[in-house]
This record gives structure tokens, C-alpha cells and sequence, in this order.
């Protein structure tokens, strides 16, 4: 029995993006499902002492010609965000929501929050931009709105933070394939060749 693909991400990272939009696809041809984990990279480098790519010295400029070639090279429609980055903490806590109340359409929802921020341009940390997306795909803005602010759904992303923080996730896209860690969207031809010839010693 193969187990899942976990997917852990950041709303606010363009290689999250780019993973985002390849990830179903590959685990769809090794026949396994994705459970897509939204977490906060802003409290990864509270705990860390890191910082967005973009606000290295030198390696600032890198960064943004690296998403601009990424997008590119995997064919993927990109905009560079005027704001850049955002706090994603009520898009992870919309998600959350979602997962638990309408799963079906989960990931869907996911994936239209991505592309309303590296595609569209808008700021998907606001909550009247969550509610848009939502109402875009049926939902009323309104209820996710409010669920975004609940108690009980700041909890629950706190937890998940946490769980993420205390597996090693440090960055984003993060993977866990069969319990071996791989970081990164450039990891997808590694990560093809471990379940694809199975777990190598190293």
C-alpha cells in the first residue's frame, strides 16, 4: 500500500505555486493521492531566523528572475505581485475551512487562491479577496469570511504550524514521500526517480 503525498505550502511562495500546479498531475500518474497542507513560512522564520528570498542582499534579485524563468520553463502563467510578499495567515485559515466543511472542492479552491495571486495580481491575504474567490466557485463570501476569523479555525492552523515546524518543515513547497523529506518545486524529477525505483540508500 502506497501512502500519500503530503504537500506542505505557503499561499505567498511562487515555487508553492509552481508545485501547486504540478502536483496533482504527478501524483496521479504513480497512482497516489496529495493531502495539501497550507502552513506559514512567516512563523517557520520567526523560529528560524530566516527571511523572505526577495529580501536577501544579492540574493533578492536572483530570486525574482528565478520566478519569472521557473514560470517559464514550466510553462505556467506568471505575474510578479506588486506586493510581494503578503501575509497569507486568513488565506491558510480560508483553506483550512474549506478543507474540513467542503473537501470536495478543497483543492480547487487552493489552487484559484494561487493563481488570483501570481496570475491576477491580488492580494489573496484580504479577506474580501478570499470571500471573491470563494464566492467564485459557488461559496458564500460571507461564511468564509467569518470562518477565517473564527476561534476555532486560528486554532487549528496554529496546530498545524506547529505539527509542520516539529516534522522539519522549514521552507516551501515542502514534500513528504513515504517519510523522505524533499524541498522544493526542482525536487519533482528526484521525487519521480524515489517512488519510481523505490527508496535508495544514501
Amino acid at each position: 500500500m502506497t501512502s500519500n503525498i503530503d504537500f506542505y505550502f505557503d499561499f505567498a511562495s511562487p515555487y508553492g505555486y509552481f508545485a501547486a500546479e504540478m502536483i496533482e498531475e504527478f501524483a496521479a500518474r504513480h497512482k497516489r493521492q496529495v493531502a495539501w497542507r497550507p502552513m506559514l513560512l512567516g512563523a517557520v522564520f520567526k523560529a528560524t531566523g530566516g527571511q523572505p528570498l526577495t529580501q536577501w542582499p544579492m540574493k533578492g534579485e536572483y530570486a525574482l528572475r528565478d520566478f519569472r524563468r521557473s514560470a517559464a520553463y514550466y510553462g505556467i502563467p506568471f505575474k510578479t505581485p506588486t506586493t510581494f510578499p503578503i501575509a497569507t495567515i486568513n488565506t491558510c485559515r480560508a483553506a483550512l475551512w474549506m478543507q474540513e466543511k467542503h473537501p470536495a472542492h478543497a483543492k480547487k479552491f487552493m489552487l484559484e487562491l494561487f493563481r488570483a495571486y501570481f496570475r491576477g495580481d491580488r492580494d489573496i491575504g484580504k479577506l474580501d479577496v478570499i470571500g471573491d474567490v470563494a464566492q467564485g466557485l459557488g461559496y458564500a463570501a460571507d461564511e468564509i469570511i467569518a470562518a477565517a476569523q473564527s476561534d476555532d479555525i486560528k486554532t487549528k492552523l496554529k496546530v498545524a504550524v506547529d505539527e509542520a515546524m516539529a516534522k522539519g518543515v522549514f521552507g516551501a513547497p515542502f514534500f513528504f514521500i513515504d517519510g523522505e523529506p524533499f524541498w522544493g518545486a526542482d525536487r519533482f524529477p528526484m521525487m519521480e526517480q524515489w517512488i519510481a525505483r523505490g527508496a535508495w540508500s544514501y
